[in-house]
């Protein structure tokens, strides 16, 4: 079936048959095979939800019943259902087609998303506001097993109450990694049970003709659904539950959403998946097809390549080596942050808590109360979920926790909800952190080093991909910066990865200008005395920093000026008040003048 040459396929597909739906689901695959194997995206999560969304568009009109996707990244089904299909060779591009739903870009997404664990609170939300409203549209938040194993989940459930609302639990056992938790290992003893559904059978309209039998088979079929729900954790917070059921069978989809969707009150549907279904790789394989970049869907991808996430893991599993006390502990991104490593060799030292920034960080907060040294590795815009347990459980206490902070700065094409261009504004003025910005690999081990004798809360940040030109293994010291250039005319302070910028510019600039290059390498605490004396020097100086300007490192440059009383011609290169899109890290750089040439062109005017 050739989807792409239907005028409106939302409209068309409530008309078309199972076969010519299966069909459809086929076409589907083949399409986001290729076509994300051309622009890189999430792949294996969209490949295991594709009959459930055929399911839900030929039920719901998506213009006024609302489906809230979770985390979102498993909506590009969704997409291409809504009259998308054609922009997919945008996909994630800069100007081009999101890889989350966004409000902005159709009328049939309802809620941006980008982070887990939303959707039912949103969800919830909107049905509370329909009833106010006296209207009767259908809210459907889709959630999969991982996002719902979040804290904020579980308050949204616990406030449902008697409300009219779909959830529907999309179960592949995975989140990125594989799912952990006593609510993963419930949820498969669900999936183990016998498959009853309460939906229209032929056997239960023939019985129901007989009135014996068909009451006999009534409160058979009621006993039974009660067997199979007692125990149902869903049930207890006062949710129909119903399933779990194969989120791969089409009719059986339909029969069951339909036979439930006008229940009076919260009804969950448990819907079994297969992550990566239909590409023999993505399903032998689903945590290396989960977000890929461009790649050949002929040949199985194979691991990454060595980028800062891989090299902070190796660097851990190495100094736990000799350090007994070292433990780990991720959020459900085992693979994302390059702890594989660490897991294989130290089993009993590893703690993945799941989606739950928040709790990963109080529960580091206790093992480092009982002694040991942990190890939390985040990325930076996840981290923004657990900002209270950082400043009371961890900070105030001055307790011996090590946070990496992975994907610092701009991320590219994930965008807005993932770029993390916002840590270094709310890390700097919490009391008793210390925080380390490393310009390279070998920095960033040295980092590790310093971090494995250091005894006070620590954040350890760096960007996304692979390692600049700029070297540095020096052994660090605390609060200390390095000058990597000496120079009379202009100090340059490049921060993190922002410094090979800087070496840049530096080049760019050279001929006419002597210029003293400075890598701050602790943002805090600061390194007054170099910074200082450097300053003072060339009366000028310029920050290149990858995080917004408010609150920034810039800030804590500009504050050292005015506690000096100095008068320092200053420049501030960082990112503006406003969220930034997504596209090429290179592209939007260059887009937000914060590429070398562009530095370099607005400093010469400056100067």
């Amino acid at each position: 079936m050739n989807f792409l040459k239907e005028k409106d396929l939302n409209k068309q597909i409530k008309s078309k048959s199972i076969k010519e739906l299966d069909e459809l689901s086929q076409s589907m695959r083949e399409f986001l095979i290729e076509n994300v194997s051309k622009t890189g995206g999430h792949l294996a999560s969209n490949l295991g939800i594709v009959e459930l969304t055929i399911a839900l568009h030929s039920i719901f009109d998506t213009t006024k019943d609302k489906i809230i996707w979770d985390v979102g990244h498993q909506s590009y089904p969704h997409k291409i259902l809504t009259n998308r299909a054609d922009k997919f060779s945008t996909l994630r591009q800069y100007k081009g087609l999101s890889g989350f739903p966004k409000t902005t870009e159709s009328i049939h997404d309802h809620f941006d998303v980008g982070h887990s664990s939303t959707s039912i609170s949103a969800a919830l939300g909107m049905a509370k506001a329909r009833d106010l409203n006296g209207e009767k549209n259908y809210i459907i938040a889709v959630i999969g097993d991982g996002s719902i194993g979040n804290g904020l989940a579980f308050e949204a459930m616990n406030n449902v109450g008697k409300t009219k609302m779909i959830i529907i639990l999309n179960d592949n056992e995975m989140s990125i990694s594989k799912n952990v938790g006593s609510l993963s290992k419930t949820l498969t003893k669900y999936s183990a049970k016998t498959n009853f559904i309460n939906r229209k059978l032929t056997i239960k309209k023939i019985l129901y003709k007989i009135p014996i039998l068909g009451r006999i088979f009534k409160r058979l079929k009621d006993a039974f659904k009660e067997m199979i729900e007692y125990n149902s954790f869903f049930t207890e917070l006062g949710f129909k539950y119903v399933g779990p059921i194969d989120g791969h069978d089409i009719k059986e989809l339909k029969n069951t959403i339909n036979d439930v969707k006008d229940y009076n009150g919260p009804i969950l549907i448990h819907v079994i998946t297969k992550k990566g279904k239909g590409y023999k790789f993505a399903e032998e394989k689903p945590y290396l097809y989960h977000g890929v970049s461009k790649f050949d869907p002929t040949v199985e991808i194979t691991e990454q390549k060595k980028d800062y996430s891989s090299v902070f893991g190796s660097k851990l599993t190495n100094i736990a080596k000799k350090n007994k006390k070292i433990v780990a502990i991720s959020a459900a991104m085992t693979d994302g942050t390059g702890l594989t490593s660490f897991k294989e060799k130290y089993p009993t030292r590893y703690f993945d808590v799941g989606i739950a920034e928040s709790h990963a960080l109080t529960f580091a907060a206790g093992l480092a109360k009982a002694g040991y040294k942990p190890f939390i590795v985040l990325y930076s815009t996840f981290l923004q979920r657990a900002y209270d347990e950082l400043v009371h459980d961890i900070c105030m206490q001055n307790l011996n926790v090590t946070i990496g902070i992975d994907r610092a700065g701009l991320v590219g094409a994930d965008g807005p909800t993932h770029h993390g261009v916002f840590d270094l504004s709310y890390l700097t003025h919490i009391p008793n952190l210390t925080i380390i910005a490393p310009s390279s690999f070998e920095q960033l081990e040295k980092a590790l080093d310093f971090a494995n004798t250091f005894t006070s809360p620590l954040a350890i940040r760096y960007p996304r991909g692979v390692d600049g030109d700029y070297k540095n293994d020096e052994t660090l010291k605390l609060g200390k910066s390095k000058i990597v250039k000496k120079g009379e005319d202009l100090c340059i302070i490049g921060v993190g990865k922002m410094l090979n910028t800087a070496l840049e510019v530096n080049n760019l600039l050279k001929d006419k200008y002597d210029i003293e290059i400075i890598d701050a390498i602790f943002v805090k605490p600061l390194d007054k005395n170099t910074i200082l004396k450097s300053i003072k020097k060339a009366k000028k100086v310029c920050i290149i920093e990858d995080n917004q300007m408010i609150g920034g490192f810039g800030s804590l440059i500009l504050n050292l000026i005015s506690e000096n009383n100095l008068e320092i011609k200053t420049k501030i290169f960082a990112y503006d008040d406003i969220f930034i899109e997504h596209g090429d890290t290179k592209l939007l750089e260059e887009k937000l003048k914060m590429d070398a040439k562009s530095i370099a062109k607005t400093i010469n005017k400056w100067m």
